[in-house]
């Protein structure tokens, strides 16, 4: 996601609702509906059969049966029985697999890879690529980002002349990948070979072998291990590969799905002279996430999380929202990634879509009430006459993650869905600290979260992602287990010292 330098202002999408996103929310949500309508009716039968029980009916009508022929009420009994029966049947096999989040794990490069906003600007002229205005931009919006002075970058890029191979390309890869997993495994005292499914999302760095296969051969995983590799869906593809894992959760028990999100700067490095593609060059860094899911009964007990919600919206039927982040090549065939001016209004579209259509299911239905009230006097009394209402998503959620696609970004989030400084705080932390490590970066802002503020059994946690194409992607975990732990990623980190340089951009 791109900063305020070259894209327009992001636009008040509560100006308009669309009622076919609030359906397609209650429409969701109603899937579980008949499984909600059974669970009163099975517990009135069993109360019924109990009561009968109880007052000796049940005895009377079975020796009624020995001795003449079948009843009324010895009919209604075993109807009773059957309908009781059936019931209970058909909600085993409606009833989902829970999916739990074990636990994760969130890269943290070496020392000697960190690069300060003047070092940057320094490796920049260095390579003799860019002419004195490309410069002047780059420093002007990587000085503007919300970027801090200790993010990472790989050594084939800090070090002049940069190497762009794609042998390079794959140390990035696997120094970032091979280090989260290894990690995460070891936490979590899980056996390569008991992995049975194998997500990795990369956007725009894929190789043959693919990225999955790559971690599956490292590791020595089991032949019989699925692996799914997912390019091309921009930085909310995270919650697309969770997502994946959920539904291929649904469909193998007993099992352990790893996900791996990452980026890779190496492969995406911009030499040219667009400005709409330096963007990029300025706002990414180092980062990646390694994430074990289960739907094994067993981790219950120790699974941090159990994923509540995933809703995707996506815009790309819509011509703007396709191209507004697009891999082209610029006037002189270089290739790279280009952010046009319509990305922030794309933004608002695509976010407005998705709440609206997460609203029915997290929020209280006093705020439901509220915000349809304002709907309905909107429509009656004019739009120019009454304010738009905007729900209060802290009521439903904790914690809030949102990506970490810029200052900008965060700033009009904040903005337009009214929220407290200290609920955002953690992404501006993520973003100071690590700044836009695409898909992962939802994971750097939890693990913040869970480093300095703790994360109690019931809170509800909203992780919202946005990417190509263009998405909208949240996803709501609810806490199963009080987590307080102190992530390497986060060490040395002091929020008081980022207020204060933030204070002077």
């Amino acid at each position: 996601m791109a900063g305020p330098a070259v894209v327009s202002s992001y636009p008040d999408y509560t100006s308009s609702i669309a009622l076919k996103y609030i359906k397609r929310g209650y429409t969701t949500l109603c899937r579980h509906g008949v499984t909600l309508l059974l669970v009163p009716v099975a517990a009135s039968l069993v109360l019924e059969l109990g009561n009968m029980y109880q007052t000796g009916e049940l005895t009377r009508l079975w020796e009624v049966a020995k001795q003449t022929d079948l009843t009324f009420n010895l009919v209604s009994a075993i109807v009773c029985c059957s309908v009781l029966l059936g019931v209970l049947v058909t909600m085993f096999l409606m009833q989902q697999r829970p999916v739990y989040l074990v636990d994760y794990h969130v890269y943290r490069a070496p020392d000697s890879w960190k690069v300060s906003r003047a070092q940057f600007d320094q490796i920049c002229a260095a390579t003799k690529n860019f002419g004195e205005d490309s410069l002047q931009f780059m420093s002007k919006v990587l000085h503007r980002s919300g970027l801090g002075d200790e993010t990472y970058a790989p050594p084939s890029l800090t070090n002049v002349p940069m190497d762009l191979s794609m042998s390079a390309s794959r140390t990035e890869f696997e120094h970032i990948a091979f280090s989260a997993v290894k990690d995460l495994l070891n936490k979590t005292n899980v056996q390569p070979r008991q992995i049975g499914i194998v997500i990795t999302n990369s956007s725009l760095f894929n190789t043959t072998p693919s990225l999955s296969a790559t971690i599956m051969n490292h590791f020595k995983m089991s032949s019989k291990t699925l692996n799914y590799n997912l390019a091309g869906m921009g930085c909310s593809a995270g919650v697309i590969a969770i997502d994946l894992a959920r539904q291929m959760l649904q469909l193998y028990p007993d099992s352990y799905a790893l996900v791996i999100s990452t980026e890779n700067l190496t492969y995406n490095w911009y030499p040219g002279t667009n400005k709409g593609m330096l963007m990029t060059n300025t706002l990414f860094r180092v980062g990646g996430a390694a994430i074990l899911l289960s739907n094994k009964r067993k981790e219950t007990w120790r699974a941090k999380y159990q994923l509540q919600h995933v809703v995707r919206t996506n815009l790309a039927a819509n011509d703007a929202a396709y191209g507004c982040v697009f891999e082209t090549e610029d006037d002189t065939g270089i290739r790279g990634v280009k952010l046009s001016k319509e990305l922030m209004s794309v933004a608002g579209e695509a976010l407005k879509a998705n709440i609206t259509t997460l609203g029915p299911m997290v929020l209280p239905i006093s705020e439901q009430l509220l915000f349809a009230a304002n709907m309905v006097a909107r429509k009656v009394l004019g739009k120019r006459r009454i304010k738009p209402y905007v729900p209060d998503f802290s009521v439903a959620f904790d914690h809030i993650c949102i990506h970490t696609g810029g200052r900008g970004v965060i700033d009009e989030i904040e903005k337009h869905l009214r929220l407290n400084p200290k609920v955002i705080e953690p992404s501006r932390a993520a973003l100071f600290r690590y700044g836009n490590v695409s898909s992962s970066s939802i994971w750097y802002v939890l693990s913040y979260i869970e480093s300095f503020r703790g994360v109690r059994k019931g809170d509800n946690v909203w992780q919202l992602g946005f990417g190509s194409g263009f998405k909208c992607n949240s996803c709501v975990w609810k806490a199963n287990r009080r987590v307080e732990e102190q992530h390497k990623a986060w060490e040395g980190f002091d929020v008081s010292r980022m207020y204060a340089e933030l204070a002077k951009c």
